[in-house]
């Protein structure tokens, strides 16, 4: 298994926007992603900086916390689903999650290390943490395959780009 991680620290809200229209150009569907952070950290703010590049009215895009499901039809679809409040990965499944995974969308997972376990080996992890200010955040991508090392560098590089 090829484990590695990807690092891109003190992005403001604008550069936000940039990673997530670098991810939109450059990654596949279908695709998991598993986003962690403590609350607080953006992770919904990520996913609706992801849904803008794709497209889709970032307004229509909340957390998924009581609704634990979310779709949003744009350039890509994104389920939008919410681990917090789940007992378990059993209650997590009988969402019928295998459904989404083979769907050609982006299903993305808040609190995605919650039900780890049963995502798929595939899993982009995306680790969300609150910079040195209010406003930045650091932003980590873990790979655990192969898969996507090319498309996280060509991503860091345009963002490097972009912020000069």
């Amino acid at each position: 298994m090829n484990d590695s991680q990807i690092q891109i620290q003190s992005l403001n809200l604008r550069s936000l926007d940039t990673l997530a229209a670098a991810m939109v150009r450059e990654l596949p569907s279908p695709l998991v992603i598993g986003l962690v952070g403590t609350l607080g950290a953006g992770k919904t703010t990520f996913v609706q900086a992801l849904a803008r590049a794709a497209g889709i009215d970032a307004v229509d895009v909340t957390s998924p916390t009581f609704t634990l499901l979310q779709t949003h039809r744009g350039a890509i679809v994104i389920h939008h689903l919410d681990a917090y409040r789940l007992a378990d990965d059993e209650e997590f499944l009988q969402l019928g999650v295998d459904e989404l995974f083979a769907d050609e969308a982006w299903t993305i997972i808040e609190w995605g290390d919650r039900v780890a376990e049963v995502l798929p080996a595939e899993t982009l992890w995306i680790d969300l943490v609150q910079g040195g200010d209010q406003d930045t955040r650091d932003v980590s991508f873990r790979l655990t395959s192969g898969t996507w090392d090319a498309a996280i560098q060509r991503i860091q590089t345009e963002l490097g780009a972009a912020s000069r």
